[in-house]
C-alpha cells in the first residue's frame, strides 16, 4: 500500500512539473535564447564624420569599432531629423507607420497604425515590459523630445538630464552611477550636444570635432562603469545616431544628413567586422530584441542585422 501511495505521489509530482511554466516563459510568450544579458544603447544626436579616417582620433569610439561590427552608412528615415528617427529607432517601423513626421513631433502627426494600452506605438521598452516585466530598464536623455517617443510608462527609470551643452560630463556621471547601481537589462541614453555644435558651428567644424572628443571620453566612462560593476563581458554596447548633417543643418536627402555610423560591440558580436547588409534606422529595435532574446512585435518592419553575430 505504501509503495502504491508513493507511486501516486510520484505521478502527481510529474504532472505538476509538466504543467509548471519553465523559467524562460513570461506572459505566455516564449523568450528566445539571449546573445547577452544587457544592452546599452548610446544615442549620439547628429553624430557623423565627413571623413571616416577621423575615427582613429577618438580612442573609445575607435576601440569599439575595431572590436565590434560597424557601418558608416546606416540610413536615416526621411526626413533626416530627430523625432522622426528616434521614433523609428525605438519603434522598429518607418514614419508612415508610427506617424511622427516633424523634427519635434510630440504626438503622431498621422495616426499610428498600431497603439498599445498606453496610447503609443509599441517600442522596444514596451516589448521588454510585455515579455520580461521584472527586468530593469532605463532611459536618460538630454533632449526633452525623447520622452514622447519611448513609452515612459513601460520603463523602470526615466530621467531628463541637464540640456546645457557643457553638462555632458556630469550627465554621464549620473548615467554611470545608475548603471553601477541597477545593472539594467536594457538602457538607452541620448546625448544631444554634438547636434548643438553642428547647428552652431557647422558639422565637421573644428568645434564639432572638439566636442566629439568630449563625447568619446564619456563613452569611455560608460564602458569603464560596466567593467567596474562586472557586467561588461555579458553586455552589448550599441552607438547609433539619428542623422548626420552638413553646413549648419540636416533634414535633407544629402547623404551627409542621411548616413551616419552604427557601432555594435560586445558579447557574441564579430570583431573588426564591416557590416555588409544595408541598415536602416528601424532595424535597431529588432536587433536589440534579438540580442536580449525577445520576440519582436509582428507589425515591426525592421529586420535583425544578422551578419554581426559570431557563429
Amino acid at each position: 500500500m505504501k509503495i502504491r501511495f508513493c507511486g501516486i505521489l510520484y505521478i502527481i509530482l510529474l504532472f505538476l512539473l509538466g504543467c509548471a511554466k519553465p523559467s524562460n516563459y513570461v506572459c505566455n510568450t516564449k523568450v528566445l535564447p539571449r546573445i547577452a544579458s544587457h544592452v546599452i544603447l548610446i544615442g549620439l544626436d547628429g553624430f557623423n564624420f565627413d571623413d571616416y579616417g577621423y575615427i582613429r582620433n577618438y580612442h573609445n569610439i575607435n576601440y569599439l569599432t575595431i572590436h565590434g561590427a560597424s557601418t558608416f552608412n546606416k540610413r536615416s528615415v526621411i526626413p533626416s531629423s530627430s523625432a522622426i528617427n528616434w521614433a523609428s529607432t525605438m519603434m522598429g517601423v518607418p514614419p508612415e507607420m508610427h506617424g511622427y513626421t516633424e523634427w519635434g513631433s510630440k504626438t503622431p502627426d498621422v495616426p499610428s497604425v498600431e497603439i498599445n494600452n498606453n496610447g503609443i506605438f509599441p517600442t522596444i521598452f514596451s516589448l521588454c515590459r510585455d515579455q520580461i516585466p521584472l527586468e530593469e530598464t532605463g532611459c536618460m536623455f538630454e533632449w526633452p523630445g525623447i520622452k514622447y517617443l519611448v513609452d515612459t510608462l513601460t520603463i523602470s527609470f526615466v530621467k531628463q538630464l541637464n540640456s546645457e551643452i557643457d553638462s555632458i560630463e556630469s550627465n554621464v556621471d549620473i548615467i554611470c552611477k545608475y548603471l553601477h547601481q541597477k545593472k539594467p537589462f536594457f538602457f538607452f541614453c541620448q546625448i544631444d550636444g554634438i547636434d548643438h555644435m553642428g547647428h552652431t558651428n557647422g558639422w565637421y567644424s573644428e568645434e564639432y570635432y572638439s566636442y566629439l572628443a568630449r563625447v568619446d571620453h564619456c563613452i569611455g566612462m560608460i564602458v569603464q562603469s560596466l567593467k567596474n560593476v562586472g557586467i561588461l563581458d555579458d553586455t552589448v554596447i550599441i552607438i547609433v545616431s539619428d542623422h548626420g548633417g552638413h553646413n549648419n543643418s540636416h533634414g535633407s536627402i544629402n547623404l551627409l544628413d542621411m548616413e551616419s555610423p552604427l557601432i555594435i560591440c560586445g558579447k557574441g558580436i564579430k570583431n573588426g567586422y564591416a557590416i555588409q547588409e544595408p541598415v536602416v534606422q528601424y532595424d535597431i529595435a529588432p536587433t536589440v530584441a534579438y540580442i536580449l532574446g525577445l520576440k519582436p512585435y509582428p507589425y515591426w518592419r525592421g529586420k535583425v542585422i544578422s551578419d554581426i553575430f559570431q557563429k
